[in-house]
């Protein structure tokens, strides 16, 4: 009997060092802008390359993106907005997941009041994009509340 308790007692230990240490990792993640960007993006792309997943409606977008964002992105997907242009957090329709996982510049964040700005490059120099990502602290995490593209207005046919 006392092996058993012996047991349950390491095992229960060890679960709690398990569970502290995966907190602390992910409040390493999110520690600043930048490091909440670069965890979103590795998260982002590696969830769009698994067969049948969409990382929108996963719920563990959450955890990167504030709540209300995620809802409205929800909304405009399941009403079939997104049909016709490029992947929201990505400005894109089609990339090689491995180059771009290869190769995500976050550069540093300049703030705006309560604002992080932080610009981010996607992909090697043959495929390559460049968004802004808006970050707020929101309950003590960096999450992103926005995200814009760099490309020029193109002109449109008269």
């Amino acid at each position: 009997m006392k092996k058993y308790i012996a047991l349950f007692s390491v095992t229960l230990v060890l679960a709690f060092c398990g569970l502290f240490q995966s907190l602390a990792a992910a409040q390493g993640q999110n520690a600043t802008p930048e490091a909440a960007t670069k965890a979103f993006y590795t998260w982002y792309i590696t969830q769009s390359s698994k067969a049948h997943a969409y990382p929108l409606m996963d719920k563990q977008i959450y955890q990167f993106v504030s709540k209300s964002t995620v809802d409205l992105l929800r909304t405009e997907y399941k009403q079939n907005k997104f049909a016709d242009r490029a992947e929201y957090f990505t400005n894109a329709q089609d990339y090689d997941e491995k180059d771009w996982l290869s190769h995500i510049v976050v550069r540093p964040a300049f703030m705006v009041n309560d604002v992080a700005i932080v610009p981010v490059t996607l992909g090697s120099a043959t495929d390559q994009v460049s968004v802004l990502a808006f970050l707020r602290k929101l309950d003590g995490t960096w999450k992103i509340i926005k995200v814009g593209d760099t490309q020029d207005y193109e002109n449109s046919p008269q």
